[in-house]
């Protein structure tokens, strides 16, 4: 063998050695580090067992010297345990909604890490200066979120607009003429999980008017969801994405469609049109002149941060500085359009689950709870001016409010 070849070897074994030896050191690192994560310490494990973890048995990992009976009576008691702190953390946490006095800090640590991800974030610029933190009565909040609540939709006077003749796409009906046939009582059923196996399909068809969300379906679901649906918000993913199907699909025909998307705090009309979430205009303009005797209408960006506003001028802490969810804004809406407002499972009921939509299999406590959206903000602040019983909320997931045009203001 010629030396070069040799050397050549020689570099290679050597390397080979290096890499088996960081191998080891990276192995014996996180066997090491096992024992300190919860599923560990809970199932009782030394750090002698998790070290010398044996082949897969049965589809886990069993620990020498200790038996399959013994491993799997371990697993079924961690497993056990794990549920019950979690029934006991989530009851002690409705419990907290239900009377208003939940914090921040009741939050679970990842949800805790992305508030103050996005706290840091702002990516919509948000330049408020306002007041935080007002404490006010039941009735006088009722009257602020009256005096500060003004529906508005693009209506085609402001540029870009103006000169694009939308003054004649948009409908010719306003939204905010539906007060002038005013619903006398309305349902908000939002989309979360708490809906199934609720039986509350018949209640609520029986209001005059229903408020969805997005891509919620009826069909199949009509025993807990019902079947009547009046005006329907919608993201702008739903008019963008293909896969929602929005020209085609039944979910978004016969009824009142109100789309949205998060523009700037600054609400520049021009950058938004430019610059949007999502691409919702093009399809508006499709829509509305495949349909032009549908009621769709796009909700201002200035009336989302209004509602954004009056969060954070009720809260103390500083919220997301992200538009209100959809659900926050349907009740304000409903608030404007009816005498009284059920909201279903806005606020869960006992049967709070971390599936985020009845119709889809997607768990996550944010859902809940709130990541992008202020929705732990906005559900203490609906239920401050609750006036429904607590068994209804605790049983039903049901909010009852007063519409605005039956709240008596002083001047």
């Amino acid at each position: 063998m010629k030396p070069h070849r040799k050397w050549l070897l020689v570099v290679l074994l050597a390397w080979l050695l290096l890499v088996l030896s960081l191998l080891c050191h990276f192995q014996d690192l996180r066997f090491s580090s096992f024992p300190q994560s919860r599923s560990a310490v809970g199932s009782g494990l030394t750090r002698t067992e998790t070290r010398h973890l044996a082949s897969v048995q049965g589809g886990s990992m069993r620990p020498v010297g200790v038996s399959e009976e013994d491993w799997r009576t371990r697993r079924t008691d961690y497993r056990s345990r794990s549920k019950e702190y979690y029934r006991s953390r989530s009851l002690e946490i409705l419990q907290r909604l239900w009377s208003g006095n939940m914090t921040v800090t009741m939050l679970s640590p990842r949800l805790q890490k992305v508030l103050k991800v996005q706290l840091s974030s702002n990516r919509h610029q948000v330049m408020y200066r306002g007041p935080r933190g007002a404490h006010r009565s039941g009735l006088q909040l009722y009257c602020e979120l009256k005096k500060r609540t003004r529906i508005r939709t693009v209506d085609g006077t402001e540029e870009p607009f103006s000169n694009l003749g939308w003054a004649k796409l948009v409908p010719s009906r306003s939204l905010q003429d539906l007060r002038a046939s005013q619903y006398q009582s309305c349902a908000v059923v939002t989309s979360a999980g708490a809906v199934l196996n609720s039986s509350l399909g018949r209640e609520i068809d029986s209001h005059d008017a229903v408020l969805r969300f997005n891509a919620a379906p009826t069909k199949g679901f009509e025993r807990d969801v019902g079947t009547k649906t009046t005006i329907r918000i919608i993201n702008s993913q739903i008019v963008a994405r293909h896969k929602h199907q929005f020209n085609s699909s039944s979910l978004y025909q016969d009824v009142t469609l109100l789309v949205w998307d998060p523009a700037s705090y600054s609400s520049n009309l021009t950058r938004w049109f430019q610059e949007p979430d999502f691409d919702l205009f093009s399809a508006y303009v499709q829509r509305r002149r495949l349909r032009p005797e549908q009621p769709f209408y796009i909700l201002h960006p200035e009336f989302i941060w209004s509602l954004w506003e009056l969060i954070q001028d009720n809260t103390e802490d500083q919220i997301q500085p992200n538009p209100p969810s959809s659900g926050f804004t349907g009740i304000l809406l409903m608030m404007s359009l009816c005498r009284e407002v059920s909201v279903y499972e806005f606020i869960p009921s006992v049967r709070r689950t971390d599936l985020c939509h009845y119709y889809e299999r997607y768990h996550d406590a944010a859902c809940t709870l709130g990541a992008y959206h202020p929705l732990l903000y906005e559900k203490l602040l609906i239920q401050r001016i609750n006036e429904g019983h607590q068994d209804q909320l605790r049983r039903k997931g049901k909010v009852t409010l007063r519409g605005f045009s039956t709240v008596q203001c002083g001047s």
